[in-house]
């Protein structure tokens, strides 16, 4: 008795359903359609479903003319964590630009992020302004 597997992998011609094939074959002795459990003929069939991949949201941190420099560094620091140079380039974008991108992550952790600089900064007094944009 053969056993054969094979796993069809294909997005582009399995869509989105990953399929797991079992084929069973009898002996090359011209008896495979008898009553014989050992000699049967059959496909099993699996199918599982891909997750999809969640959408990407980017947050980003607005330039205002009053929360320095060094709060902006540290709030990068601390919520995105970024090391000091990094952080540095990020506050001198948003600074030039008035707008930069802090991170890119799935919406509740987007979400998330932005509601926590926020709370920080009004906690420390600044009128720092984050948003998040779907990528």
């Amino acid at each position: 008795m053969s056993t054969l597997y094979r796993e069809a992998r294909d997005p582009i011609l399995y869509g989105v359903m990953e399929i797991r094939a079992k084929f069973r074959m009898g002996d090359d002795d011209g008896d495979r359609y008898n009553d014989d459990s050992d000699n049967d003929i059959g496909v099993i069939v699996e199918t599982r479903p891909r997750t999809k991949k969640p959408s990407m949201y980017k947050v980003l941190m607005l330039n205002d003319d009053y929360t320095p420099m060094e709060f902006v560094v540290h709030v990068l620091e601390r919520f995105f964590a970024m090391n000091t140079e990094k952080a540095t380039q990020v506050m001198l974008h948003v600074h030039q630009r008035g707008v930069g991108i802090c991170g890119l992550f799935p919406f509740e952790v987007a979400e998330t992020k932005v509601t926590q600089v926020m709370d920080f900064a009004r906690q420390n007094q600044h009128p720092l302004q984050c948003t998040l944009e779907k990528d």
